[in-house]
């Protein structure tokens, strides 16, 4: 039986050194990730705030957590003192109530901004238009306790490889435009296990994987 570390070397060995791999450790038990950060992970990910908060608490104080999920604004002070990076802000309510919690923990929150890539509508996210409103905005309202670190997409839940290849290539070159004004926009949180591969092809920076190192979720 191949094990979590060993699914995880071997993820490993596929990704440029500086790319950061989130182990997606959403419903998996204390005990599995702690296989995984025996193995030497220290990132993981939870698409939940009440699950991210109680394995925090359990778990060792040098993960990294990431929120990876859709953040609803009244959970946030449940992971403000904490919390990694959010990867899934969209929208400008969120950042002032992510901003008011950092304040409130005198700390700064790195923060990831959501761009809609997929063709499906239930996937959140900014359009093209309206990350550029906000980005401006912000250069009249800064929020001192957020730090924008880059952008964040969930691709359409396909097999053709051309959609998305379109979509990762989209968001990819959205930040390179991005960044000529807003050098800050560094990460790009692109790829799971499905996809993580031509993600990388597009210059992802940061993976999200869960079944391919814990295996498929019950």
């Amino acid at each position: 039986m191949i094990t979590i570390a060993q699914n995880l070397n071997k993820i490993l060995t596929q990704l440029p050194e500086d790319v950061t791999l989130v182990a997606v450790s959403k419903t998996k038990s204390p005990e599995e990730i702690m296989q995984a950060y025996e193995a030497g992970q220290r990132d993981f990910g939870e698409n939940k705030i009440q699950e991210l908060a109680w394995k925090q608490a359990e778990l060792p104080k040098d993960i990294r957590w990431h929120m990876i999920g859709h953040v609803q604004r009244n959970k946030v002070k449940y992971m403000a003192s904490f919390v990694h990076l959010i990867h899934g802000v969209d929208s400008l309510k969120l950042l002032r109530e992510i901003n008011k919690h950092g304040a409130k923990h005198e700390r700064v929150i790195p923060c990831l901004l959501q761009v809609h890539i997929a063709e499906e509508e239930s996937k959140f996210g900014f359009s093209e238009m309206e990350l550029k409103e906000l980005l401006n905005q912000l250069a009249n309202e800064p929020l001192e306790h957020v730090a924008i670190k880059g952008l964040m997409g969930m691709a359409t839940f396909t097999d053709d490889q051309k959609q998305l290849a379109r979509e990762f290539k989209f968001l990819s070159d959205l930040k390179s435009d991005l960044q000529q004004n807003y050098p800050q926009l560094q990460e790009l949180s692109m790829g799971m296990s499905s996809d993580y591969e031509l993600a990388l092809d597009y210059g992802s920076s940061m993976v999200r994987i869960g079944s391919s190192i814990f295996g498929y979720r019950n």
